[in-house]
C-alpha cells in the first residue's frame, strides 16, 4: 500500500506548489548582468525604448520613470532638456502567451485503505469480499480512474536593459530579468522586474543570480 500512497502524494505535489505560488509573499526573478560601467559621478543619461513602437507611449513612460529613479539613486543623472546625454539607456519589457500545464490529483470522496471484509467468504459490498482480503480495496478507489484534472497557465515575463556610451557607442551594461508567474499583467510584473534588475546594481559581470523582491507591505 505504501507505493500507492507515495504515488498519490506525488500527484498532489504539483497542486501544492501551484497553491503556494498563487499566494506567494514575494516575487522571484533570474537576473543576468554584464557590465563595464564607470564609477557614478553624475553622468547624464536618457532612456529610450528598444522597440520604436513604444516611443512616446504612456505605459513605456511609466516603466522608464522607474528605471530613471533607480539610476539616479545610484548616482547617475537624467539629462536636462535638450542636452546631450553621456549615456543612452535602452529598455524593453514583455510577457509571453503562456504555457498550459496539466496536473492530475485524486478525486475527493474516493475510498482507499485496508479492506476489512464481512464474515465468511462473502461480504456486503457489491456481493463479494473475502474475509481474508487485506490491502487496497479494488472497489473503493482506483488511482487511474478516480482522478480530477487541473490546468493552469504559466507566463514568462522579462525586462531587458542596455546602456551605451554616447561618445563612441560602446556598450557599458547588458542586463536581463526574467520571471515565471500565473499572472500576465505587465503593470504588476514590470516594476518587480525593474527592482530585481537594480538589486545590488550593477552586479558582478557575467553572473546570473536569483533575486527575491519583497511584497509592497514588507519593503518599508
Amino acid at each position: 500500500m505504501m507505493p500507492i500512497i507515495r504515488k498519490l502524494l506525488a500527484a498532489a505535489a504539483p497542486l501544492a506548489l501551484l497553491a503556494a505560488s498563487a499566494c506567494a509573499p514575494s516575487f522571484e526573478a533570474n537576473v543576468s548582468r554584464f557590465q563595464a560601467l564607470p564609477v557614478p559621478e553624475g553622468q547624464s543619461f536618457v532612456i529610450v525604448p528598444t522597440d520604436p513602437r513604444n516611443q512616446g507611449g504612456l505605459e513605456f513612460g511609466q516603466y522608464s520613470s522607474l528605471v530613471s529613479q533607480r539610476l539616479a539613486a545610484y548616482g547617475y543623472r537624467p539629462v536636462d532638456g535638450a542636452g546631450k546625454p553621456d549615456m543612452v539607456v535602452k529598455f524593453d519589457y514583455g510577457v509571453d502567451k503562456g504555457i498550459q500545464k496539466t496536473v492530475s490529483r485524486p478525486a475527493p470522496g474516493g475510498y482507499w485503505g485496508p479492506g476489512w471484509g464481512g464474515f465468511g467468504p462473502y461480504g456486503r459490498r457489491w456481493g463479494y469480499r473475502s474475509s481474508f482480503y487485506y490491502g487496497w480495496d479494488p472497489f473503493g478507489y482506483d488511482p487511474f480512474f478516480n482522478q480530477e484534472i487541473d490546468t493552469y497557465t504559466v507566463f514568462t515575463s522579462y525586462a531587458d536593459m542596455q546602456i551605451e556610451r554616447t561618445a563612441d557607442g560602446k556598450r557599458l551594461f547588458e542586463g536581463k530579468a526574467k520571471a515565471r508567474s500565473l499572472d500576465d499583467a505587465l503593470p504588476k510584473l514590470v516594476p518587480n522586474l525593474v527592482e530585481a534588475m537594480f538589486t545590488n546594481f550593477p552586479g558582478q559581470s557575467g553572473e546570473e543570480v536569483k533575486i527575491t523582491v519583497a511584497p509592497p507591505d514588507k519593503k518599508k
